[in-house]
């Protein structure tokens, strides 16, 4: 079994690079004009098609990388410079501003038939950052005793939390409030900065033990 510190820093990895309260306020524009009912199915559709993409990331990640002729450890600094990024633009409040950009372009393109896969589950929930998280995290597991099994879990929690966000999606919005949501934001930027930093130079003390 990994210890404690290694599932708290993937689920904490996870949930930061999602952020599933900044997520919420984006589920409700959305969905505007949809009743309860749709929206629960909706935010149901999402979370399925999101936790597929990302276990499958888990799987098969390696697997792509090894083909590609690309070690772990390379992805290991080039996924923590990406998660570095993601943290930047939370900390200046840039991530919220594309993500609004990538709503209204769905909008206007007439995907509301299909707004659970695009752009919520792919490339709001599983965008990018958290599928070279979960790439990065399946290395970390991979050599922990029933670590893929782990992880999976850990995953499945984060959906749900997801899940639990975009339900509640209206009290969660009303209760942060813009000054409550810039603040959170800046506070989870701020730890996946120290994270992806972690995650840069594991990958670069590993690459040159190598």
């Amino acid at each position: 079994m990994p210890s404690i510190d290694i599932l708290f820093n993937a689920l904490t990895t996870l949930l930061v690079t999602i952020d599933p309260p900044g997520l919420a306020p984006l589920f409700l524009a959305l969905t505007g004009g949809m009743n309860r009912a749709e929206r629960f199915s909706v935010a149901t559709r999402a979370t399925i098609i999101a936790t597929v993409v990302l276990v499958g990331f888990l799987f098969a990640g390696s697997a792509i990388l090894s083909a590609l002729g690309i070690t772990l450890h390379a992805f290991r600094v080039a996924g923590g410079l990406l998660l570095f990024y993601i943290a930047f633009e939370m900390i200046f409040e840039k991530r919220q501003e594309r993500h609004e950009r990538t709503s209204e372009r769905a909008v206007s393109a007439d995907h509301i038939a299909n707004i659970a896969a695009f752009p919520l589950a792919v490339p709001l929930i599983a965008g990018p950052g958290a599928i070279s998280a979960t790439i990065l995290l399946s290395g970390q597991f991979s050599a922990q005793s029933f670590g893929w099994a782990w992880l999976v879990a850990i995953v499945v929690v984060v959906m749900v939390i997801v899940m639990a966000a975009f339900v509640l999606a209206e009290r969660i919005d009303r209760y942060l409030g813009a000054t409550g949501r810039t603040i959170l934001t800046r506070l989870l930027g701020l730890l996946l900065a120290a994270l992806s930093v972690q995650f840069v130079a594991d990958g670069i003390k590993a690459l040159i033990v190598a």
